[in-house]
């Protein structure tokens, strides 16, 4: 099992200490377009493969795609992170281009490929490798739900002064601090409605901590945050190649599911061998399809911004 990661960024760099820590893969290839950078990350991350007991070897490269060739899940971070007081949104003319060549380059060596796209804003760039990449729509997925839905889990755990294991939640809609649909409605503690533990007003609480989750980190930190992408990353990647056939919320190409059409966005998804195994189409409330509307106009503001 072969996996690249485009970008040897922060988030980059952890998505494949993840990787190669869960010793599922043969070789993670780092690619950056800093000479050398991507070289001493794969370095500095192979001094700790004694130590921290993986197999997995970890290649770094400059800019050169033909190391990638033979990729079975390629992940794309590549694009300029979030600054504080910055949108994802605003991210969107820089990193259109590099995403369009990143995925370009990837399926010209590995037309078999699945892509997980991370670079922000996240949906629209999901979309824009759907437009432009030539791969089947189940081979194609953003990471936002599976990152939001445990940014809700930890705030549900905080509200509740109960362990993360505990916990279940799912976020849907757009990855956007506007966009995202966390479902407390379905939210549980060990099959128990979070309801019969907290008020409706504390709730209402972790709802809105969840939606600027994101904001949040990148006010505290100066950039947006990694170890928590990464993680969520290698947990995709892991169920595909491991064909674990795991329920994450993933943005995906939507073709009537949810009411919607030709938009990506996040919707609870079986991931396994072929990427995308089946869209799993949740019974929403009035309200939540309500946001769930609202989130999909603000994606399509933001995917008409593309030049595809």
């Amino acid at each position: 099992m072969k996996v690249t990661v485009v970008g040897a960024g922060a988030v980059g760099a952890s998505c494949a200490e993840y990787i190669a820590i869960k010793n599922f893969a043969s070789e993670v290839v780092l690619l950056d377009i800093k000479e050398g950078y991507a070289e001493g990350k794969a370095m500095d991350l192979m001094q700790t493969a004694s130590l921290n007991g993986f197999d997995t070897k970890i290649t770094g490269v400059t800019n050169d795609y033909s190391k990638t060739a033979g990729s079975d899940i390629c992940v794309i971070t590549s694009g300029i992170p979030r600054k504080p007081g910055m949108t994802r949104e605003e991210l969107i003319g820089i990193n259109a281009g590099i995403v369009k060549d990143v995925s370009s380059n990837l399926v010209k060596h590995s037309p078999k490929t699945i892509i997980i796209v991370v670079s922000n804003p996240m949906d629209t760039m999901a979309y824009l490798v759907h437009k432009t990449s030539g791969l089947p729509k189940n081979r194609i997925i953003g990471m936002g739900g599976a990152l939001d839905s445990a940014r809700f889990k930890y705030r549900l755990a905080e509200a509740l002064g109960a362990p993360i294991s505990d916990v279940d939640g799912m976020v849907i809609g757009g990855h956007s601090d506007t966009g995202m649909v966390p479902l407390t409605r379905l939210a549980t503690r060990n099959s128990v409605p979070v309801s019969k533990f907290i008020s409706e007003e504390r709730l209402g609480q972790v709802m809105e901590d969840t939606k600027v989750g994101g904001a949040t980190l990148t006010k505290l930190l100066g950039t947006s945050a990694w170890y928590a992408p990464g993680a969520a990353v290698s947990a995709l990647v892991q169920a595909i190649a491991c064909d674990q056939k795991k329920m994450f919320p993933c943005s995906v190409m939507l073709d009537g599911e949810y009411g919607m059409k030709d938009i990506c966005i996040g919707a609870p998804v079986i991931l396994g061998r072929n990427g995308i195994e089946k869209i799993v189409e949740l019974e929403l409330n009035d309200a939540e399809k309500n946001h769930m509307k609202e989130s999909a106009e603000g994606v399509r503001k933001t995917n008409d911004l593309l030049a595809v």
